[in-house]
């Protein structure tokens, strides 16, 4: 296993490699911002083997300085900063709408995330120990609506809901039993077709979740492709990459608001 290393010793060993450092002290300051292992994701589009990850011999192409590198993780650090306020906006439209149509449609059931007449059984059956299990009832709202009404095994729908992850909200949605249900949320934002709607959400999710942990972005990879559809139409090796899933967003928050969509497209400029 490798050993820890110094300040002096990871400069040394950056300029083994290829690396320009013309400022010591500059570098260290670096070095203890943003540390050598997270720099690292940041150079490596600098190796001369990028982007094979196989047989790295960490060997940099001429001329690479480490401002090069540090450059980039400030792009990406400004450029999550950036997505991560749209997104939020997403979140709260995608998760308001669904709350309010559907507890308006089964006002007879507020608590009709958990029927198993609206929504499938594998949900149902994994709520209480991935949702509603005793870290979600210690939230204030939570503990405080059984507290004063002790009776209720679930608090209706506009409070439970509001505090659920976006991905079990998204996992709410796709669990709906009546596609006309899908349908209302997804239709709201203008796509028919509710396996595009889930996709974009997916899309949105993986992103929120890289810039709320502070991964990195200008190499982005989605798992699943980004599916044709009103945010464009992406060919074979583009619909994974970053630019897909900025393009979902700019169309999702311009279903939301024209004005914030110019906001997101001047930020991005």
């Amino acid at each position: 296993m490798k050993q820890a290393t110094t300040l002096d010793e990871q400069i040394t060993l950056m300029r083994s490699r290829g690396i320009t450092i013309i400022n010591e002290e500059k570098a260290r300051e670096v070095l203890m911002d943003i540390g050598y292992y997270r720099l690292g994701f940041y150079l490596f589009p600098f190796e001369k083997s990028y982007p094979r990850l196989r047989g790295r011999k960490h060997e940099y192409k001429d001329g690479t300085k480490l401002s090069d590198a540090v450059t980039l993780y400030y792009y990406d650090f400004d450029l999550r900063n950036i997505l991560m306020r749209y997104i939020n906006r997403i979140e709260v439209a995608f998760r308001t709408y669904m709350i309010y149509e559907l507890s308006n449609k089964y006002k007879n059931e507020p608590t009709w995330f958990i029927s198993p007449q609206i929504v499938g059984q594998s949900f149902i059956q994994s709520f209480d120990n991935e949702i509603y299990n005793d870290t979600f009832r210690n939230n204030p709202v939570i503990k405080r609506h059984h507290r004063n009404h002790i009776n209720d095994r679930y608090a209706p729908a506009w409070k439970t809901i509001e505090f659920m992850t976006m991905g079990n909200v998204l996992k709410l949605y796709k669990n709906l039993k009546n596609l006309d249900d899908n349908r209302i949320i997804s239709k709201h934002f203008g796509i028919n077709q509710t396996a595009v709607f889930e996709n974009y959400l997916e899309t949105i999710r993986v992103v929120r979740n890289k810039c709320a942990h502070g991964s990195t972005l200008f190499d982005l990879s989605l798992c699943q492709s980004v599916k044709n559809g009103p945010a464009g139409r992406f060919p074979i090796g583009k619909a994974q990459g970053l630019p897909a899933a900025i393009d979902v967003i700019l169309y999702m928050i311009g279903t939301i608001s024209h004005n914030r969509k110019n906001d997101l497209l001047s930020g991005l400029a």
